[in-house]
């Protein structure tokens, strides 16, 4: 039996996370971790960094070819990436 003040765990994790806007960061870390899964081992291997600061995913890519082909599907990685985060986080992918 529920009380009036009991919450799931996740309830209570998501509450805490938007308390002391941790979910920004906990964003950021996950994007990072997820790059490399998603996108693939070759393109993570010409990965040089991988940021994110207000919302924008900045990559830095080693192969100019590869560069060339990443900055025609920066909308199919915007999507990716938000769509394995659950929620609209990043707005904008910029290809160093």
């Amino acid at each position: 039996m529920k009380g009036k003040n009991d919450q799931s765990l996740q309830e209570a994790l998501k509450l805490m996370l938007e308390e002391y806007k941790l979910s920004a960061r906990l964003n950021e870390t996950r994007v990072k971790q997820l790059w490399g899964t998603l996108m693939g081992k070759k393109i993570a291997t010409y990965t040089a960094s991988v940021a994110v600061r207000k919302h924008t995913l900045y990559l830095t890519i080693l192969s100019a070819p590869l560069k060339q082909e990443l900055s025609f599907a920066k909308e199919n990685i915007r999507t990716l990436m938000n769509d394995a985060l659950g929620e609209e986080f990043i707005q904008e992918v910029v290809i160093m």
